[in-house]
């Protein structure tokens, strides 16, 4: 009998707002970033309300990611990156290396948010 941790999994499998525009690599990394995100929050929540709404903000967060990740790949759109990322309160560090790949970038971003960001 699927459970309201199924319906959230399935929603951030086939929220093609979640990945759009990034490459395949960093659309996998953010996609297993957030279901294992979402397996923990659904666990955790009380209610099938609470768990949809961390969900919710969850997937905020991960497309917020993924425009920053496709913003400073792009020499002219690092300024944009810079202010999305202090719009969102991103505490991690912008990238030092400027020629930085989209998969190193988003491995990086995500490794940070794993071991500092508690959600």
């Amino acid at each position: 009998m699927p459970n309201a941790s199924d319906a959230i999994l399935r929603g951030i499998a086939r929220d093609e707002s979640l990945t759009r525009g990034l490459g395949d690599v960093e659309a996998r990394m953010l996609v297993d970033w957030l279901v294992g995100w979402a397996e923990i929050l659904s666990d955790a929540a009380r209610t099938p309300q609470e768990a949809a709404r961390l969900a919710a903000r969850l997937c905020r967060r991960g497309r917020a990611i993924g425009r920053f990740v496709q913003l400073w790949v792009e020499p002219k759109s690092r300024g944009s990156a810079a202010q999305l990322a202090a719009t969102e309160r991103f505490a991690w560090p912008l990238p030092s290396d400027r020629r930085s790949e989209p998969a190193d970038l988003m491995e990086h971003i995500l490794n940070w948010e794993r071991q500092h960001q508690p959600l």
